[in-house]
């Protein structure tokens, strides 16, 4: 069953809430959007936040993501609609989001070299620390996102005894 909202996210400390905007800012100075919004979405997905997975969905979409790109992401190990670029940054995501399981490891770091300027990698790491961050909030506080025009499933009908 789904839990009601613990408290809104703009109801967190003022202070702490301005600096994780104002990183937002900052990261997509410098991280591709396009890019920004997949390593949003996977850290996402990995984590299992609704309130993330939708609003970044709306965000891609608006932006001019291609829906199949969106549907096969949890599949992008094998889909073929992912640049080299876009898997070294999604398996470092994959990585640092899971990273008690391989603590980001030496061959992820070394996709990312191959693709990636020792400028960039400092902030594709501030992306995914970002997004992991949002998402342990959001989850921790049972957030849900509101879009425009958004409604909730519909309630489900229970059957009448025959």
């Amino acid at each position: 069953m789904l839990e009601a909202p613990r408290f809104k996210l703009t109801d967190m400390p003022q202070e702490a809430y301005r600096h994780l905007l104002q990183l937002e800012g900052l990261i997509t100075q410098h991280v591709d959007l396009t890019l920004y919004h997949l390593i949003k979405l996977r850290a996402s997905q990995i984590n299992g936040c609704a309130y993330c997975l939708e609003m970044h969905t709306d965000e891609a979409l608006r932006h001019g993501e291609r829906p199949e790109r969106l549907t096969s992401l949890d599949g992008w190990h094998e889909s073929p609609l992912y640049t080299d670029k876009e898997r070294a940054a999604l398996q470092w995501t994959d990585e640092v989001t899971l990273i008690a399981d391989k603590h980001a490891s030496r061959e992820a770091y070394e996709a990312l070299k191959a693709q990636f300027s020792d400028e960039e990698i400092p902030w594709l790491i501030l992306a995914v620390v970002q997004i992991n961050s949002w998402n342990r909030i959001a989850i921790s506080t049972r957030s849900q996102y509101e879009r425009a025009g958004s409604r909730a499933a519909p309630a489900e009908k229970t059957r009448e005894p025959a």
